[in-house]
């Protein structure tokens, strides 16, 4: 068994940055990952987003931590979930919708592929 810990999560460099895959409207966000996939398909890792409105095309049931920002998704055929520092989350299997980021969020996570 290998055990994966991520040190200081706030502050935690992270090294990959890209603009997120569907925009909708300006500004584009940035997402940043510092991540491992295990052979057994969970994947961890620290995520952070800037200010921007996207849509969610993660199929994966995901569980996530918010240790900065705020920010809300609103699932389809759902109700706003508002999140900010501090807020847990669990996104079941295809939990598509809209993410709007008001403030940059940084959030651990675990992806269940």
């Amino acid at each position: 068994m290998s055990i994966t810990q991520f040190k200081d999560t706030l502050n935690a460099h992270l090294p990959d940055s890209s603009p997120v895959a569907v925009p909708l409207g300006e500004p584009i966000a940035v997402a940043s990952t510092l991540s491992v996939e295990r052979s057994d398909g969970v994947e961890t890792g620290i995520w952070e987003c800037t200010p921007g409105v996207w849509r969610r095309q993660i199929k994966s049931q995901e569980f996530c931590h918010f240790i900065q920002g705020r920010c809300t998704f609103t699932p389809d055929n759902g109700e706003i979930v508002h999140i900010q520092a501090g807020d847990a989350l669990m996104l079941p299997a295809n939990s598509t919708g809209i993410w709007d980021i008001q403030e940059t969020v940084r959030k651990t996570y675990v992806l269940i592929l």
